[in-house]
């Protein structure tokens, strides 16, 4: 919670260069420790950031950014999601089985 409210208080390039760092400090070498523990047969299902295991640094750098970077954070559960969807009047809302679970999408109900 301080790193979040230290780092998404800078400007814009320091605020990249912190999540990048932490990209490259945190995120990567678990997410990389999870895919090599993966290849030798391990079940890495419950190890920290192991959902990043096949993704690119790219992704790597912008979530950092997106979790370090804004001053608003807001987490919600899948029943809170599905509510939020069929609210805005989506329907046939499906998530995802696979990781990562908060992927969902929805239809427009057709007048």
């Amino acid at each position: 919670e301080i790193p979040r409210r230290v780092i998404s208080r800078l400007s814009s390039r320091p605020r990249q260069l912190a999540a990048d760092a932490i990209a490259v400090t945190v995120y990567w070498p678990l997410s990389r420790i999870a895919a090599l523990m993966e290849r030798f047969g391990r079940d890495v299902g419950g190890y920290p950031l192991s959902t990043y295991r096949h993704r690119s640094f790219y992704v790597l750098r912008n979530d950092a950014l997106d979790r370090f970077g804004t001053r608003l954070e807001q987490r919600f559960n899948r029943d809170q999601i599905a509510s939020m969807m069929a609210a805005a009047g989506l329907e046939k809302i499906e998530f995802s089985p696979h990781e990562p679970y908060w992927c969902a999408i929805g239809y427009r109900k057709l007048s």
